[in-house]
Order: structure tokens, then sequence, then C-alpha cells
């Protein structure tokens, strides 16, 4: 069974340019295994386009700098794991923060784990489960995959 997962752009940034440690584990199931056929991170356009625009900022632009990469780079990583999918339609639980509805209409549409540091995010757990979302935490963890395998989303 495939595992739907959606990474709001502050996890994105944690993996392909901070390399933060709560992001070893989901850099390792998107990367090191690319043809990891259980696994399928959803994004849509819009979420490419707001990654786009963050690279851009100055002070990640310094980050990107610091650690040898480009935001080209960052892109073609997004483009070449990604799934691009329709734009979910909105979801029946609305978040506080309006930027963060799209990850959680599309976690909610397609019955995905999501992964988001955003407080207005976390705080909607409970409500987001009970739509379908498997899971929603701050780190990736293989017990995600197991979960919607005993418990599938119909």
């Amino acid at each position: 069974m495939t595992h739907h997962l959606v990474l709001d752009t502050n996890i994105v940034l944690d993996a392909l340019v901070f390399r933060d440690p709560r992001t070893h584990a989901l850099h390792a199931a998107l990367f090191d295994e690319p043809g990891k056929p259980d696994l399928l991170w959803l994004a849509t356009v819009p979420m490419r386009e707001e990654l786009a625009r963050v690279l851009a900022y100055p002070h990640i632009a310094v980050r990107l700098a610091f650690h040898g990469l480009q935001a080209a780079l960052v892109l073609s990583q997004f483009d070449a794991r990604a799934r691009i999918v329709p734009v979910a339609p909105k979801a029946p639980a609305t978040c506080k923060d309006p930027d963060d509805q799209k990850f959680i209409d599309l976690a909610v549409s397609h019955g995905a784990s999501m992964l988001s540091k955003d407080k207005a995010v976390l705080c909607m757990r409970k409500r987001l489960v009970k739509l379908g979302v498997v899971d929603v935490g701050v780190e990736w963890r293989q017990a995600h995959t197991a979960s919607q395998q005993a418990s599938p989303i119909l």
C-alpha cells in the first residue's frame, strides 16, 4: 500500500537545505531509496511556487550559500521526488494560518500523513486525524507507514 506524505515548506527546507537531524530519516526515505514504491510525497504547483519564493529570501540565500547549495538544485530535488497533483478542495477544518491551508487540504484529500513545525497546524492534529489524515507531526517516523498499512484510509 502506498503511503502518502504532505510536507510543509519548513520541513522541505529542513530536509533539503538545513539537513536538520530530525529530517534525516525523512531524507533517507525520500532520496536514498528514490524508487521506494510505498512512499509518495504529494505536492501541488502552489506548494512548489511557495518553495521557490522562500528560497529567494535573502536570509535563506545566505543559508543556501553556507551549505554550498543553489535554489535550482533544491527545486530539482523537489521536482525529482514530489508528485505534483491537482490542488485539493478546501478541507472541513480551517487553519488559523491561511498559508498552511493548502497543506491541510491536500493531506485531508489524500488521507496522507502531514509533516509540519507550524503550531497552527500541529494544534489541529486530532481534528485532522478524524478527517482521515494518518498523522500530523514534526518528524518522519517509519511508524507512519505501518499505521497506514494497519488501518488503511478508504
